[in-house]
């Protein structure tokens, strides 16, 4: 039969789902290369972006520093 795979807990409260992290233990970034349209999906907000625009590129244009500013207004 097949061995069940378990089922890895979440990262950390109020966080969505689980977050890759780099060897020193903090959270790795999101890739500057992915879409806005994929950014707008999985967080459920319109950017007013074309969905192929990259993340990095929108950003640099919006002197925003992380994803993290840019989802939480700051």
């Amino acid at each position: 039969m097949f061995a069940r795979k378990e089922r890895p807990m979440k990262d950390a409260p109020g966080m969505r789902g689980i977050r890759p992290r780099n060897q020193d233990g903090k959270l790795r970034d999101k890739r500057d290369d992915t879409h806005i349209g994929t950014i707008e999906k999985q967080y459920g907000i319109s950017l007013g972006a074309r969905s192929d625009m990259h993340l990095g590129e929108f950003l640099k244009q919006h002197r925003i520093k992380s994803l993290n500013d840019l989802i939480t207004g700051k």
